[in-house]
C-alpha cells in the first residue's frame, strides 16, 4: 500500500500543490524527512515563480508526478544542521535552486556541473535517491543536502535575490561560458521579462554593451534603458533597425519561449558570434545553415548552472547589488498569478511572500 505524502517522512510540512494537470493550486500537506548529517533545514521565507514551474504544473512536458508542489527559487534562515554540515550554521541566509541532488560521480559532477548530470533530482516533481517525492519552495520548510544549498550575500533582500537562483544563473553561466563577460563586448538580450531583465543586469555589470531585442516597441524600450540600464533598444519586426544592427554584436543571449525566428538573430552577430539559448520553445526551431557556415557563428544551448557557478553567481551579485526586480504576493493569489505568468503579465518576476502568508491561507 502506497503511503501518503503526510505519513513518508517524520517531519510535518504544509504548502500548496496541484494534484492534476489541471494546474491549480491548494494547500496540501505533506512531510520533510528529518536532517540527516549533511542536511540544512531551513524556514522558507520567499520562492519565486518560473515559468517552468507553470509548464510543470501543466505537465506540458508529459513528466510531471502529482500532487506537484513547485518552486525552485528558495530562499530563507537556517533553522538545522546536519552534523557533518561544515558551509552553514543556524540563522544563515541560504538558498536552494532548480537541483537538489546528482550522481556526484560523473564527468559533469566532477566538473561542478551538476546542471548536467544524467541522474540530477530536481527540486520538485522528482523522485529523490531514497524513492520519496521531491517537494519544492511553495511550502513553509525545505531540508536539502548542504552540497545543493548556497549561501545568500547578507546585503542582498531575499525576495529579491529569490529569482537569482534559477533566472540568474540561467543567464549568468552562458555569459561566462561562453566568453561574453568581456568589457566593451557588445551583446543582445532577447526578450526583456523574468530571464532577460537579469541577463541585462549582469552583463552591464560586467562591463558589456548590452541591447535589449524585443518584439514590442515604445514602453519597454523606455524600460529597456531607464530600468534596467540597457545601453540600446531593437524591434526584431523592425527591419529598418535589424538591418542598420547586422553584423555588431559578439553575442546573444536568447530568452525567449515562444516560438520565434532565428535567421535575424544569426545576422546580428558578428564572424565567430554565438547565438545562445535559454529559453524552452513548445515547438522545434527552425535552424538556417548558411549563416552558421559563412561566418563561422554558433548556435548553442545553456541551462541553469552547476552549484559552485551559482555561488559565485549569487556572490556577484551580492557584489554589485543585483536583484531581480519583483511582484510580492501573498499565497492564495498563486492561481491567480500563473493564470497571469500565461500571458506574460508581470514585471518581471513573481515572488511569493511564504512566511508572512503561508500560515494564514492554510
Amino acid at each position: 500500500m502506497a503511503v501518503s505524502p503526510e505519513q513518508e517522512h517524520p517531519t510535518k510540512a504544509f504548502g500548496w500543490a496541484a494534484r492534476d494537470s489541471s494546474g491549480l493550486l491548494s494547500p496540501f500537506k505533506f512531510s520533510r524527512r528529518a536532517t540527516g548529517t549533511n542536511d540544512v533545514t531551513f524556514k522558507v521565507l520567499y520562492c519565486g515563480i518560473c515559468h517552468t514551474d507553470l509548464s510543470m504544473l501543466k505537465n506540458e512536458w508529459g513528466i510531471s508526478m502529482y500532487p506537484l508542489l513547485p518552486g525552485h527559487e528558495i530562499v530563507g534562515l537556517v533553522t538545522e544542521v546536519g552534523s557533518n554540515v561544515e558551509k552553514f550554521k543556524v540563522g544563515d541566509s541560504v538558498g536552494v535552486g532548480y537541483l537538489v541532488g546528482s550522481c556526484q560521480s560523473c564527468d559533469s559532477c566532477g566538473n561542478n556541473a551538476e546542471n548536467y548530470c544524467p541522474e540530477m533530482i530536481f527540486t520538485s516533481g522528482a523522485k529523490y535517491h531514497d524513492g520519496s517525492a521531491t517537494y519544492g519552495g511553495y511550502s513553509n520548510i525545505m531540508v536539502a543536502d548542504e552540497h545543493f544549498v548556497v549561501r545568500i550575500p547578507d546585503n542582498l533582500p531575499l525576495d529579491g535575490a529569490a529569482p537569482l537562483l534559477c533566472a540568474g544563473v540561467t543567464t549568468y553561466s552562458p555569459l561566462r561560458y561562453f566568453g561574453l563577460d568581456k568589457p566593451g563586448m557588445h551583446v543582445g538580450v532577447v526578450g526583456a521579462g523574468g530571464l532577460g531583465h537579469v541577463a541585462v543586469k549582469f552583463a552591464k555589470a560586467m562591463g558589456v554593451k548590452v541591447t535589449v531585442i524585443s518584439t514590442s516597441p515604445n514602453k519597454k524600450k523606455e524600460e529597456a534603458i531607464e530600468n534596467l540600464g540597457a545601453d540600446s533598444f531593437l524591434v526584431s519586426r523592425d527591419n529598418g533597425q535589424m538591418q542598420a544592427a547586422m553584423g555588431t554584436m559578439d553575442g546573444i543571449i536568447d530568452t525567449v519561449s515562444a516560438v520565434h525566428p532565428l535567421l535575424p538573430l544569426l545576422g546580428l552577430l558578428k564572424t565567430n558570434g554565438k547565438l545562445v539559448l535559454v529559453g524552452v520553445p513548445e515547438k522545434p526551431l527552425e535552424l538556417p545553415v548558411v549563416p552558421l557556415i559563412s561566418g563561422r557563428k554558433i548556435v548553442a544551448g545553456s541551462t541553469i548552472g552547476g552549484l559552485k557557478e551559482t555561488q559565485e553567481m549569487i556572490d556577484f551579485a551580492g557584489k554589485h547589488n543585483i536583484t531581480a526586480n519583483i511582484e510580492l504576493i501573498p499565497i492564495d493569489y498563486v492561481n491567480t498569478a500563473m493564470e497571469r505568468l500565461t500571458k506574460a503579465d508581470v514585471r518581471y518576476r513573481f515572488v511569493i511572500d511564504v512566511a508572512n502568508t503561508l500560515k494564514s491561507s492554510s
